[in-house]
């Protein structure tokens, strides 16, 4: 069985909120790889998920809540003025 980095570098810090949005989108893709690990099934489902609105909304509520954290971990790229 395949080990899966689920924390890409093992950190949740980065430069900026677009490369914050980048990272989320890469955890819930790797979230899903976890779940299913198996590359044949996943590929088959994409076009089940593709085509049902609820599950596309479902993926976006995901890579929102892991932006969400991400954000947090980055003090919302807050900079002092």
């Amino acid at each position: 069985m395949e080990t899966i980095t689920l924390i890409p570098a093992n950190s949740l810090l980065t430069a900026t909120p677009e490369e914050g949005r980048q990272l989320a989108i890469k955890m819930a893709r790797l979230i899903i790889k976890a779940t299913q690990p198996d590359a044949q099934i996943r590929e088959k489902l994409r076009d089940v998920y593709a085509n049902d609105a609820m599950m596309l909304i479902a993926i976006g509520q995901t890579v929102a809540t892991e932006f969400a954290t991400i954000a947090a971990a980055n003090d919302y790229w807050h900079v002092t003025r």
